[in-house]
């Protein structure tokens, strides 16, 4: 059975581990006053720092949960130790020997089970390092090489190679005293036919180390083409090794974050080595995992994430499909965060260590330099793709877009990107489209009260009436209150009743002027008819019309606008019926003209001068033409 560490030897320990040092490992301390010092409790979460820690003391006490203690109780509660392992941990760290009541000091029988995996993993990364400079290990070193990592740049961040054989690392480890269940344990070794064989085979690897510095895992490359296995292959989950709680390069990152308040997060450990040696040294990466809650906790407490600091976090994706999903799902747990969070994302879609090779160091710290609100991010990747020149096209960015600002939880923000989409959409109407997000917001929160997580579009896709019907279809009836629906109505009513007024140019009005889409029904309806001019016998042109109609709906609404009286006393002439005309027309012109303003809203000057000045023209073209409507009339038709 093991002995007991000494009592001497525990004080010793406590007293070498200075709390503020030990603590600071895992968060950022503040000054507290009184010679005391603040942070984010790392037991619970919470937007204002209330875990205080006194160094003259060597306590501390978390105001919020209540948890408190020495530096021992500290490292077993955090890091999940017993508290032989966590006297071995700091021990191992401050270079105190340890001894025992029974029989002395037997590393191999005494250590708890964390210090032995911890130790293998330790003498692990050591065997793979050494076999980079292998006669086998060319391909690792050119894989190296390829990618700008020189041999001094391996040993800095512990690169090793892990020898094709299938017990090479087992037959070191167990000639260093562990044991087989150890080795399986911590995740160096598979279970084979024979026993043990190494999990590790034919690849480059990466030491991966919890925050205090450890080797608690590997990521390993494939090089070889016969290797079946999966590109990177990493560590499973074991008692030391939690994926959801690691973060590649902490442990070198962790002051840089600390002291700039600002955390650069990449998808790699290439990516990794790329802005560190570039000088961006508050980069880190996950390890075979989405950026998630636990690995959130972990920056918050580093970047002091509170109401009174906020620092940065930057993400950097690839700028395929594939990057612009990890954004959106970064978007999902971004607002865990009190601090400001970014996108940085190279236009050509290189990643770090990619952009470090083609163009130097330089252009790594301008691609996180570069970078863009996250929100601003996921809000235009969702308007990406769709014809902003049309309407319908800006409506449908706005459905796609407005639930993205919906769900930003700050009222103010949420109102401000509002605004800012109004203007990358260019509806140039920001009422409406502030409105629209703010009754989305108010939806989801009634309906998150309710229990149904459906979107609107999503409830009506459920209900079973005519949404699948052709809109001239579905029960439609004109808003009487609208002047562009009426004068349309108005202007069909003429051409079936008295085509003789309207004969002169109402085979000149496109389809596309009637915006009502029943009403666009009829003016095909009219158009395959043969159209207006010349139509001289009523009874014969309203039966013409209704034989080519689309379906029995539009029939229907061919002979309802036929018997509709005209909205003028008497007989209608060519007075009412040029003013009506140009009225329809002198709305066909308003939307034109806020299509080209909206089209030259989002346009740049500086960086299509040609375009922008051809717009810019076609604007003033089409005022022109709509001022000579309202000064000449029908004339201008």
């Amino acid at each position: 059975m093991a002995g007991r560490i000494r009592d001497e030897d525990v004080k010793r320990v406590r007293e070498a581990a200075r709390i503020e040092d030990v603590v600071g490992e895992h968060l950022q301390l503040r000054n507290a006053g009184g010679g005391n010092l603040k942070g984010l409790c790392p037991f619970h979460d919470e937007k204002s720092p209330s875990f205080n820690v006194s160094p003259a003391k060597g306590f501390y006490h978390c105001f919020g949960c209540q948890e408190g203690g020495d530096v021992l109780d500290f490292v077993q509660k955090v890091e999940h130790l017993t508290f032989s392992e966590t006297v071995e941990r700091l021990a191992a760290q401050y270079g105190i020997e340890l001894r025992y009541e029974e029989g002395g000091y037997n590393p191999g029988r005494q250590q708890g089970r964390r210090t032995r995996l911890v130790e293998a993993h330790k003498a692990a990364a050591a065997f793979f390092a050494e076999q980079l400079g292998s006669a086998e290990a060319i391909a690792a070193r050119q894989f190296l090489a390829d990618r700008g990592f020189t041999q001094a740049d391996a040993e800095h961040f512990g690169i090793g190679y892990a020898p094709a054989g299938w017990e090479a690392l087992v037959r070191f480890l167990r000639g260093r005293g562990f044991t087989a269940e150890e080795l399986l344990t911590g995740g160096l070794a598979s279970e084979g036919r024979r026993g043990p064989m190494d999990r590790f085979r034919g690849r480059l690897v990466w030491p991966i180390r919890d925050i205090g510095g450890d080797v608690i895992g590997f990521g390993a490359r494939r090089l070889r083409e016969d290797d079946t296995g999966p590109k990177y292959l990493n560590t499973p989950e074991t008692p030391i090794y939690k994926k959801s709680q690691v973060l590649y390069g902490l442990d070198l990152a962790k002051k840089d974050i600390a002291r700039t308040g600002r955390a650069v997060i990449v998808e790699g450990y290439t990516d990794v080595m790329a802005c560190h040696l570039a000088g961006v040294t508050g980069a880190i990466a996950t390890c075979g995992t989405s950026f998630g809650a636990e690995h959130i906790k972990i920056l918050r407490r580093l970047l002091m994430d509170s109401d009174g600091f906020r620092g940065e976090v930057i993400y950097t994706f690839d700028g395929d499909a594939a990057g612009q999903k990890a954004a959106l799902r970064a978007f999902e747990e971004d607002q865990r965060f009190v601090t400001r969070t970014f996108v940085a994302v190279e236009p050509s879609g290189m990643d770090p260590c990619d952009l470090r090779q083609a163009r130097g160091d330089q252009a790594v710290r301008d691609l996180v330099d570069t970078r863009v609100p996250l929100f601003e991010f996921a809000i235009r990747s969702r308007i990406e793709g769709h014809d902003l020149t049309t309407a319908e096209g800006r409506v449908a960015a706005l459905d796609a877009a407005a639930p993205i600002v919906a769900d930003i939880r700050d009222q103010a923000l949420r109102h401000t990107y509002a605004v800012r989409l109004d203007s990358w959409l260019g509806f140039l109407d920001e009422r409406f489209v502030v409105g629209r997000v703010a009754q989305l917001a108010r939806w989801k929160r009634e309906r998150a009260a309710a229990g149904d997580a459906r979107t609107p579009g999503a409830q009506a896709a459920a209900r079973p009436p005519d949404g699948g019907a052709p809109a001239h279809q579905r029960g439609f009836r004109p808003n009487p209150r609208d002047p562009r629906q009426m004068v349309q109505r108005e202007v069909l009513k003429l051409a079936l009743q008295y085509p003789a007024l309207v004969a002169r140019v109402f085979d000149s009005y496109g389809i596309d002027e009637f915006t009502v889409p029943p009403y666009a029904a009829v003016r095909t309806a009219i158009g395959a008819a043969g159209g207006v001019n010349g139509r001289a016998v009523q009874a014969d042109w309203i039966a013409a019309v209704r034989e080519v109609a689309a379906d029995d709906t539009v029939r229907a609404l061919v002979t309802e606008l036929a018997v509709e009286p005209v909205r003028t006393p008497g007989v209608p002439d060519d007075f009412y019926a040029g003013d009506c005309l140009v009225r329809l027309r002198t709305f066909s012109a308003d939307a034109r003209i806020a299509d080209v303003k909206s089209r030259l809203h989002r346009l740049d000057p500086t960086a299509a001068p040609d375009e922008y000045a051809a717009t810019f023209q076609e604007l003033m073209d089409l005022e022109k033409y709509r001022r000579s409507l309202i000064d000449s009339g029908a004339a201008a038709l």
